[in-house]
Order: C-alpha cells, then structure tokens, then sequence
C-alpha cells in the first residue's frame, strides 16, 4: 500500500510515527507524503488542548477528501480517551489508543483487516504484552532523532488528560535503551533529543535512575550531541545538571515545565514543586553553564487565576534567567480535577493572558540572543536550504545560517554568533 502520516502533538508522537513508517516499510509498503493520495492515512493524535483535538478531526477529513476509498487509522492519545466519538467520524476505520498504536503494523499485515469499515473494535486481534516498553526513535533528519526513553505520568496533575491517555510511567532499562542508542548510530544522526512524559522518572520501575542513563548515553560512541526535551524541576536534580555541565555530549539546554509562577496556581495545579524551588534550579544551571538555554512551558487562564495571581506569574518569569516560554492557553480536559474548581477564567482573559506571555517570552529570547553575540558556539548544520542558505543549531539553541556548502550537511563548526548570522525564530 501507499501510507501517509500526519502528527500532531510532541517530540514523542513524532518518535512514534516515525518508528511505525520504519516497520511499515520494511514490510513492503511505500511511503508517501501527507498531501498525496494514499491507500492508508496514519494520524497520530494529541488530546493536550481542544485545539489538538480539532485538529485530529480535521485531519480526519482531509484524508477522507483526498481519497474517500483510503482506510484512515487515528492512534494516540486523543484515540485512547475519545475512541468511540471518533469512530463515528465518517471515514473512520480503525481507532488504536497508546495501548495499541505500536501493533498497527501486525494489524495492517493480518489477514482479517479489510477495507470494509472496522474500527477499533473490530480490528483483528493482535496480542500486546502490556508490561512491555517498545523503544522508539524517529528517521529520515540525517542530523537528528527524537529518541523515545520513556513513557506515562504518575502524577495527575489537575489539568492534565495525559496520564488518562497514556497511562503510568514506564520504560526500558537502561541497558535495552543503549542498545537501542547503538542502532541509532547505524541512522548517522549526530544529535538525539530525548524524548518523553516524564523523563525524569525514567527507570523508577526497575530501580534505577535517569542520571544512570545519562552516563550510559554519554558513552556511546558516534553520537555527538544529545538534548533533554524537558524534566521536571523536582526531578532535575543537581547530580543531572553537574553531569550535563560535565559530560562529553549533552548540551547546554534544558526545557523545565513551570505552568505558572503563583504558588497559589501551582498548588491548585497540584504541581509538586513551588517558586523557589524552581528558582533554585535555574540559579544552579546558570551557575555551571552560564550560556545554557533554559526554555520554560507556561499555562495561561488556569481556574484561579485573577489579575494579581497572572501579575505574580509575569514577575516571576521576568525575574528569571529564562531563554524563552512554550505558551498554552488553559482549556477543559475531561475527566480532570480542574473541572471542579471554582473561579474560571474567562476565554477572553485567557486569550488577553497568553497574549502578554507571549510578549515577555519575545522579549526575553531577545535579551538572550543579544547576551550570546559575539561569542563561539559549536553549531550542526542540517542538509535543508533555501536560497544558498543551509541552517543549523548551535549547542545552546539559537538557530543560525550560512552560505551553503553540501560538505557540511551533519557537520559541527565553531561559528562566531553574529547579528546577521542569527535567525530569530518563533519559539
């Protein structure tokens, strides 16, 4: 068959779909773009926001527009909580949640799935070992792969449909994930980013610990660069950021959730950290890595959040060391804990909330870019260009150009940061 995919979501949703085109590929199917005609759509699917969730839905329709013969198989998170809703979209035939997505492959080859209208329960049956942990990486990036370590939460925060979506924490040990390091090497990419829920529990359930895996990883041979997608402030401990500051390949990067700067909000979030502990992370990273890049995820309207809770959450980040903000404007999640608190925001407060944050992350990645220039990073150079221009990366994120030169798609070059050589981007 010919199959397309499209992702919505994370890091880790895009490790995932990559790894299910790998298998489908190496069972004979070709794979095609998104915008073409195919005889399979994939869509993997988010359930974050309600915005994800449109998404999903109208990804749905534009498979079954461009052909209305095509089996479309909707997997993920919003697949896991919203099965029977979605099956009812018209141009539906198959509903895979996170318990199922990764036997997508065996379903497709066995013999008992036609094209005559299943879904998800009527898919033939595929046995899955629920304990197991399939290790994922993304392909296809000659320079980077997103490296699936872990997955699920245990900590339901109020707002949060994930841990109903994807389940418990769990993962491989950290013996299985080096493995799976080395067959990354064979893909040639120089950079892997992490990729996970909850990295920072990764390993809880076979008695070992995520900076032992960090040794593990630093190790490995052919891998030049690698990046924490995010951790948890209360997990990033001062042995992980002693180590990064240290190691031979993780980079000067970190992404730590904060969702707002209140400890009245976090406590209604039932975040398991407060404002000074957050603070002390930030002072130790910039402490032993003073160009480190510190990105932080923020929640806008969050029930609870009056002017002067929103006014404690500005000055907070603003009295940071932060590079830049993830912004996401709070909306309704099923099944959570917020829907019982009180005092909603309203949708006009919350859009005028994620507006301001917005501002101030603008802001500050300016002041970052300005403290950077000047100076000498390494960067990795990526095989896309436009106009005689190639891009890259530097260790610490900022995203910069130069005059292409195929010798050096996948390389690290020192490059001294300059006003014209940095590309603002939206973060």
């Amino acid at each position: 068959m010919k199959i397309a995919a499209h992702t919505l979501g994370c890091k880790l949703n895009y490790a995932e779909t990559s790894d299910l085109l790998r298998r489908m590929a190496a069972l004979g199917h070709t794979i095609v773009d998104w915008n073409t005609k195919a005889d399979l759509y994939i869509i993997n699917t988010c359930t974050v926001t309600a915005v994800a969730e449109k998404k999903c839905r109208t990804a749905i329709h534009q498979a079954h527009r461009k052909n209305a013969e095509a089996r479309v198989a909707v997997i993920g998170c919003f697949a896991q909580v919203a099965a029977k809703d979605i099956e009812s979209i018209p141009g539906v035939t198959l509903v895979l949640g996170n318990d199922r997505k990764h036997l997508l492959p065996a379903i497709v080859e066995s013999e008992g799935w036609t094209a005559e209208g299943e879904s998800g329960g009527g898919a033939p049956a595929v046995a899955s070992d629920a304990s197991a942990f399939p290790l994922q990486y993304s392909s296809g990036d000659r320079t980077r792969t997103f490296f699936k370590i872990q997955d699920g939460c245990d900590y339901f925060c109020t707002y949060c449909a994930i841990p109903f979506a994807r389940g418990r924490s769990k993962s491989a040990t950290v013996e299985e994930t080096l493995c799976m390091a080395q067959r990354i090497v064979d893909e040639g990419a120089r950079e892997v980013v992490l990729t996970g829920v909850n990295t920072g529990t990764f390993g809880q359930q076979h008695g070992e610990r995520f900076v032992d895996l960090l040794r593990g990883l630093d190790a490995v041979e052919g891998i030049e660069r690698y990046r924490i997608s995010s951790i948890e402030p209360n997990l990033l401990t001062d042995d992980i950021i002693d180590f990064v500051a240290h190691s031979r390949a993780f980079l000067p990067h970190f992404h730590i959730p904060l969702q707002a700067g209140s400890d009245h909000v976090l406590q209604l979030m039932h975040r398991r950290y407060d404002t000074a502990l957050y603070r002390s992370k930030l002072l130790r990273i910039k402490e032993v890595m003073p160009d480190a890049c510190i990105a932080a995820d923020i929640m806008a309207g969050f029930n609870g959040e009056n002017e002067e809770e929103f006014a404690k959450t500005l000055s907070f980040v603003d009295s940071l060391p932060i590079s830049y903000l993830h912004v996401f404007t709070y909306s309704d999640r099923p099944g959570t804990a917020a829907l019982r608190l009180g005092e909603k925001v309203p949708v006009p407060v919350r859009h005028e909330h994620t507006h301001r944050l917005l501002e101030l992350s603008e802001r500050k990645h300016n002041e970052f870019i300005q403290s950077q220039i000047g100076k000498e990073r390494p960067v990795l150079w990526e095989s896309k260009h436009v106009d005689m221009t190639m891009e890259g990366w530097t260790d610490n994120y900022i995203r910069v150009s130069r005059p292409y030169d195929a010798s050096m798609v996948n390389a690290v070059e020192p490059v001294l940061l300059t006003a014209e050589n940095i590309l603002r981007q939206e973060m």
